[in-house]
């Protein structure tokens, strides 16, 4: 079977991070990298339209850790990882983002505390490297539908090629919300 390069391999199921609710009619899942600069500048976009379209609007985050552009992109990933294990993924994703350009070790036991993460379990969970499963089934899911770099975004399942900018991507979801 041949499959479409601009669907998405793997469909948004129970263990994605997943913001806004189940029955919105759109989707937008992002494919990111948190050292990838492109993805810390639309960032701030995405709060701004999760906010302007909810309830009709789900966000969903998948990494796509571009190791050999971004060496720390994979310990951030893996980070974010160990704070959803506490429940606090989305909260140390905005964060990594809001602090990309310090991006380290140091940075991220800094976010944990910040968070008030329980650090022994946070820093045991990523001396385990518990994330890294995770994150290497996101990839591959990436992979398998085509993504060839960051930020790819997929709206209800097709890739969306259209201009990163707010208003173009505004356009685009509003155009998938039905009319009441």
């Amino acid at each position: 079977m041949v499959r479409n390069s601009t669907a998405l391999a793997i469909p948004v199921g129970a263990s994605d991070h997943v913001l806004g609710p189940a029955s919105a009619p759109v989707t937008l899942l992002e494919f990111g990298d948190y050292q990838c600069p492109f993805c810390a500048d639309v960032h701030p976009m995405i709060l701004h339209l999760i906010a302007a379209l909810s309830p009709h609007l789900r966000f969903v985050f998948r990494h796509m850790v571009l190791i050999e552009l971004h060496p720390f992109a994979q310990f951030a990933a893996e980070a974010a990882e160990a704070a959803a294990l506490q429940d606090k993924f989305w909260e140390m994703h905005d964060a990594i983002y809001q602090h990309q350009t310090e991006l380290g070790s140091d940075l991220v036991s800094k976010l944990a505390r910040k968070l008030q993460l329980d650090l022994p379990r946070f820093d045991a969970d990523l001396e385990a490297r518990r994330g890294r499963a995770r994150v290497k089934n996101d990839f591959m899911g990436g992979m398998r539908s085509g993504v060839a770099g960051t930020p790819t975004f997929f709206i209800n399942g097709e890739r969306y090629d259209g201009s990163l900018d707010e208003r173009s991507l505004l356009v685009a979801l509003r155009k998938r919300i039905p009319l009441p």
